[in-house]
């Protein structure tokens, strides 16, 4: 289960628009993040990787989209699942085997 979102979605895409609208003109390019973090009353690194992370889902930066990061979980999930089936199929395979193995008492 995911942990609750300190901020609001709104917050986060206002804050998102204003930083990279900043960013954009060279003017006030320096310290945007700073100033839009202070005056929204958000952590400078959080907005960072929030604008960061905005950057990569629209296709302006390398790297892991929400979307396929997200896919990735679900698959990692998936195959902790699986191998934990295996084992639990192997151990029942290797119990019913030595269950064959041994003498019955019976004649």
């Amino acid at each position: 289960m995911a942990a609750p979102r300190k901020y609001p979605d709104e917050l986060r895409e206002r804050a998102i628009r204003m930083a990279v609208d900043l960013r954009r003109d060279p003017a006030t390019k320096t310290g945007a993040l700073r100033r839009v973090a202070d005056q929204l009353g958000i952590n400078p690194e959080t907005l960072r990787n929030w604008v960061n992370q905005a950057e990569i889902d629209a296709g302006d930066r390398p790297g892991t989209t929400t979307t396929e990061q997200a896919r990735i979980a679900e698959l990692e999930r998936e195959n902790r699942e699986l191998r934990r089936a295996n084992h639990i199929l192997k151990s029942a395979s290797a119990f019913f085997a030595a269950e064959l193995d041994r003498p019955s008492g019976k004649s």
